[in-house]
């Protein structure tokens, strides 16, 4: 992947250190995405990193249970809600570290930083939804006529942060309304982005709201796979919100260089293009190359809702107001 970039900023001190602390990471990004970045950052630097893999809100329920008594290191969430909701508990990373990060990437004061975006997209049935029948805005998919129809990852992270976004954004009694008419839609749960996919391939949905990359997967497997993607047609819906994965490190870690060296490798150009090319991701650092994706980061922010990432951090509301409307 041609991850052979020289750390200056956090490696330099470790020269002289014939052994060099390992990590330990709590990640809310899945194995298959992010095992080999890690790896990559392994074998340049010589740091091993013990990975704990889980969902993004369970990981981040855990480490407001252990509290300073943590033994993780870093936390990698797939959504700012679950970073913000552990805000606290990180420690500010050097200004040096992530300047290149636009600020809107990263937390006002430094405590977590993205380390790619992903827009949320409406996938479809090519087989059993015509492009002239789809919704306009997110608010469209309480219609009846979507009645068993929506694949539903209600316990997912991202699906958790766009909930918390429309929160922000149109405020509580709205965003109830909403859950309340998709719970009265009757959605086909799933566990996951990927089973939502999957669902409407298999004709167990029609419809369901995602992740821009998870698509890609399928029809790199197979071109003829009947799923496809889009934005929402209304400019500034809250369905097209641009989400990032990002970063923290924990005022308990007693490796601090080392988290700092790991977080420097995943804003690097090597590994930017490594979250663009092969994850479909988008980066954000500029200047990085993108290859051709169907749906792309000028895209999504033409239609994208403005949100202050850093507001997002109501995870245990938005957990709550599904729990009433009997979503989870």
């Amino acid at each position: 992947m041609g991850f052979l970039r020289t750390s200056v900023f956090a490696l330099a001190a470790f020269t002289a250190t014939p052994t060099l602390a390992d990590l330990t990471l709590y990640s809310g990004r899945g194995e298959p995405l992010v095992a080999p970045i890690i790896d990559a950052f392994t074998a340049q630097t010589g740091i091993t990193v013990n990975v704990r893999y889980a969902g993004t809100a369970e990981l981040a329920v855990l480490l407001q249970e252990e509290g300073d008594a943590s033994p993780a290191d870093l936390y990698w969430a797939q959504d700012a809600a679950a970073l913000g909701a552990v805000v606290g508990l990180f420690a500010p990373l050097p200004e040096e570290l992530v300047a290149n990060v636009p600020a809107a990437y990263r937390d006002s004061d430094n405590r977590w930083v993205a380390t790619s975006g992903r827009g949320r997209v409406v996938a479809y049935s090519t087989e059993r939804v015509a492009e002239d029948d789809l919704p306009a805005s997110i608010f469209d998919l309480t219609d009846p006529k979507w009645k068993g129809r929506i694949a539903l990852p209600a316990t997912n992270g991202s699906f958790l942060a766009h909930v918390t976004a429309m929160r922000v954004v149109h405020g509580d009694d709205t965003t109830r309304e909403w859950l309340e008419g998709i719970a009265a839609n009757e959605p086909v749960a799933v566990r996951n982005n990927t089973a939502a996919i999957q669902a409407i391939g298999d004709g167990e949905a029609d419809i369901g709201l995602t992740n821009n990359y998870y698509l890609s997967r399928f029809l790199n497997r197979d071109a003829d796979f009947p799923v496809t993607q889009t934005l929402f047609t209304n400019e500034g819906d809250i369905g097209n919100l641009l989400l990032v994965a990002g970063m923290g490190v924990l005022n308990s870690s007693n490796h601090q260089d080392e988290a700092h060296a790991f977080i420097e490798f995943l804003l690097s150009p090597a590994a930017q293009q490594y979250f663009t090319g092969e994850v479909s991701e988008f980066p954000i650092v500029p200047g990085t190359i993108v290859t051709r994706q169907d749906i792309n980061i000028d895209d999504v922010m033409r239609v994208a809702p403005e949100v202050d990432l850093n507001t997002i951090g109501d995870l245990e509301g938005t957990l709550e107001m599904l729990r009433e409307v009997g979503l989870i």
